[in-house]
């Protein structure tokens, strides 16, 4: 009885200590009070934007910091761990929380001297530099601050933190050297800079001291060699150097990190013969990327079951000349990337049995090959989603791949023949058979693939009628049929593509229509339609046939006639807007998982009088009107003055007449502007010379008179874009104004409509000599894109 009565005696005892202890943690809050004052403090010092940071639905972190109820205790706020026994904050992760201010070395969370982890990435601290306060944070072992819109330099006083291990400061807008102290502290084990490209600096010479486990730079200015020491680091998992400017070649003693998996140094600038071997000798090795240098790759023609076993391998430009005999046993491999390798001939049979249940990505774009040995009805790669043969001599039928395929690209081929076994695709999101022999109907399923977003037809010689069935709810964004010879139609079910952003149909034997129905897709911004048999005005008495998000239309050499609806004009709102901050002419389409992701690009070249005009150095939104070649007349309307976006207007080769409406000389961001071969009359407006950008113009063959306006722009135009009006007067023209009789007046409008056929007969006539107006849609990867949006470009597909 005394055993149990000790025992019972014991438990209160036990459970008198728990509730002293609750009551005087309860009594005495955890957290000091000078610390709990600087993190107030600190988030005082910002706004809550929701737009500061990925996620806004976490930008209720700081919620909890308050001294209202019973939150005293600031060890028990949202993101901030304390030291049990002492109360100090030593960690404080503030990621995604919304935070939206500058911040400098006087702000209050630099008083935490005793932290150990600070976490403040996917903020946006405009702008700020990173404070040299953080240097004195001599405690911190972890620092995150990537993708918080910090800028400037990286402070010296970085390389003060000896406790530090790792360091993340990706995509920021951070350049100038980066310190290269930073590299030789003795405890850093993680360091990633990736996505700053105006970060420059070099890699210093490594000691077998160093702890380095993961040194990731991509997308940096980092140049220079490659040291031989950097074998020195033995601990080195993971080397991510791709898309920098290092350069001279890749030293052997890479050889010598037996524990590296991942080795990544893709568009680069080395060069150098080297072997093959040296890398698949590193049996931890699953991925090895070293596409888009001058390197010319050495490959045994025996293979060895005992190498490495690859999940992702980039081999592309690397001079190969044939398919490494390696890949024989390689059953791991998701990711195959040969491109650009010169491969000859045919694919070969035993590349069938390599990775056959895992690969997801085959590369072989850019080669000379012309099909697969013993070519297979269906390909065997059970789980690829991602097949690039492009710009390759593939003949004959088209390769089917399996139904798990979602972007097969085949442009610029040869192919002649596409199989029904396409149809048996399941959930397939971008399909480019663009640019080859393809002679048949198109199979109806293309339009029904409900995962559809991108559809490339483009220069083939399918014939017949577009399918009639394009299906509601489809994902299409893209679709382009150019250059075939489709006929009859366009089918009005093209309005179920709610999603649709771009259709090219130009250079058929289409014969309809305006299709204003398609005013119904509010996201469409590129319509393109030139070169057909449309015929009739383009005028609807439907309202909600609006086109709002329209910022290219070609409707050129084509036989519309009528006047030019002001109301449409009135509705193109983004036409109207200067500089809009859209994505236009791309798309990018992600894969979860693995990191995978690939794009589609398309571009715009304009083409004006024979004359192709660059727009490398734009950086706003591109936006087109193209009405030339048909068979308008009256007026041009003056609301064509308020679409203050238009970068090129081209209205030539129609029978418009009156005056040039004195409103173009709103259109300030106007490159090329072409009102040549119509009936216009009047003086040419003065209001032109304010357009600064103007850089071809041409009003040729009209009926205008008086003086040429002078200064800006129009200085720098000469005789061909104002002859044939015998009215004009002044420079570039010889005729002097002070011999100039004006006319009594202006021709009357039956005049006009007498000898409007006579026009039509010489504007053909122009074009059979082989003008070209309007501008092309539809190449992948073009000029304008890339240098509009370099950073995106070279992350996602830059290789090509």
């Amino acid at each position: 009885m005394d055993h149990f009565m000790f025992l019972r005696l014991l438990f209160l005892l036990s459970l008198f200590l728990v509730l002293l202890t609750v009551s005087l943690s309860s009594l005495q809050p955890l957290c000091l009070e000078d610390e709990r004052s600087a993190l107030l403090q600190f988030k005082d010092s910002f706004v809550i934007d929701k737009s500061a940071s990925s996620y806004p639905s976490a930008c209720s972190k700081l919620a909890s910091w308050t001294l209202e109820g019973e939150n005293g205790d600031c060890c028990v706020w949202d993101g901030v761990n304390c030291n049990q026994e002492t109360g100090h904050v030593i960690d404080l992760d503030l990621s995604g929380s919304c935070l939206y201010g500058s911040i400098n070395s006087n702000s209050s969370v630099f008083r935490l001297l005793q932290l150990q982890s600070l976490n403040l990435a996917d903020n946006d601290f405009n702008n700020s530099q990173i404070p040299l306060a953080v240097g004195n944070l001599s405690r911190l072992t972890h620092l995150d601050l990537s993708y918080s819109m910090f800028s400037g330099q990286i402070p010296e006083t970085l390389a003060n933190l000896s406790s530090l291990t790792t360091l993340y400061l990706e995509y920021c807008q951070l350049h100038g050297e980066f310190p290269t102290k930073i590299f030789q502290l003795p405890n850093l084990q993680v360091l990633s800079i990736r996505f700053n490209q105006n970060l420059t600096g070099h890699l210093p010479e490594f000691h077998s001291t160093s702890s380095l486990k993961d040194l990731t730079l991509e997308s940096t200015s980092f140049s220079g060699k490659l040291p031989t020491s950097i074998g020195n680091l033995s601990s080195l998992h993971v080397l991510y150097a791709r898309n920098c400017y290092f350069s001279g070649s890749i030293p052997p003693s890479l050889s010598n990190l037996t524990q590296l998996t991942e080795l990544v140094l893709s568009n680069n600038k080395l060069s150098g013969m080297l072997e093959l071997d040296m890398f698949l000798k590193i049996k931890s090795l699953s991925v090895l990327m070293l596409s888009s240098n001058n390197l010319t790759l050495l490959t045994k023609a025996n293979s060895n079951d005992t190498l490495a076993q690859f999940h992702t391998l980039a081999l592309g430009s690397c001079k190969l000349g044939k398919f490494p005999d390696f890949l024989r046993n390689q059953n791991k491999l998701s990711w195959l990337e040969l491109e650009s390798n010169n491969l000859q001939g045919l694919i070969p049979k035993w590349l069938y049995n390599t990775s056959l249940e895992t690969l997801r990505a085959i590369i072989l774009h850019g080669n000379f090959l012309i099909g697969f040995e013993q070519s297979p009805i269906v390909l065997p790669w059970s789980k690829l989603e991602i097949l690039t043969l492009g710009y390759n001599r593939l003949q004959g039928s088209l390769p089917i791949p399996q139904p798990s395929i979602k972007i097969y690209r085949v442009r610029r081929n040869l192919i002649r023949e596409m199989s029904l076994l396409i149809c048996n695709l399941s959930s397939p999101e971008v399909l480019d058979f663009s640019y080859n022999n393809i002679t048949s109907k198109l199979h109806p399923c293309l339009g029904n693939f409900s995962s559809l977003s991108v559809l490339l037809l483009q220069s083939n010689n399918f014939h017949g009628n577009i399918p009639k069935t394009w299906a509601m709810g489809s994902s299409l964004k893209m679709i382009d049929l150019s250059e075939n010879q489709f006929q009859g139609q366009l089918p009005r079910s093209m309005a179920n593509c709610m999603m649709l952003q771009y259709l090219h149909v130009g250079n058929n034997q289409i014969n309809d229509t305006f299709p204003f129905w398609l005013g119904t897709l509010s996201q469409l911004k590129v319509l393109v339609l030139r070169s057909n048999g449309f015929h009739g005005g383009i005028k609807s008495h439907k309202i909600n046939y609006t086109f709002p998000e329209l910022h290219i239309i070609d409707l050129s050499h084509n036989s519309f006639t009528g006047k030019l609806p002001a109301e449409y004009f009135l509705h193109w709102n983004a036409m109207k807007v200067v500089g809009a901050n859209d994505q236009l002419i791309y798309m990018e389409l992600g894969f979860a998982g693995d990191g995978w992701d690939s794009s589609v690009q398309y571009t715009d070249t304009m083409t004006n009088k024979g004359i192709k005009l660059e727009y490398e150095k734009i950086q706003d939104l591109f936006m087109v009107i193209d009405f030339s070649s048909n068979r308008f007349e009256g007026e041009i309307p003056e609301v064509v003055g308020s679409l203050k976006g238009l970068n090129s207007l081209n209205l030539s080769n129609n029978a418009f007449t009156g005056h040039i409406p004195s409103s173009l000389g709103n259109l300030t961001h106007i490159e090329s502007m072409d009102l040549s071969q119509n009936k216009l009359f009047g003086e040419i407006p003065p209001q032109l010379t304010q357009l600064f950008f103007l850089a071809s113009f041409n009003v040729s063959n009209n009926r205008l008179t008086g003086p040429i306006p002078h200064g800006s722009q129009f200085d720098t135009f000469g005789n061909s874009s104002f002859g044939g009006n015998s009215g004009l007067c002044g420079r570039p023209l010889s005729k002097k104004c002070g011999d100039f009789k004006y006319p009594q007046t202006p021709p009357s409008p039956f005049e006009v409509n007498e000898s409007s056929e006579s026009s039509f007969e010489f504007g053909w006539k122009v074009v059979a000599i082989g003008y070209a107006c309007g501008f092309v849609i539809g190449a992948i990867i073009g000029q304008i894109v890339i240098a509009r949006k370099y950073h995106w470009f070279l992350k996602i597909f830059g290789k090509m």
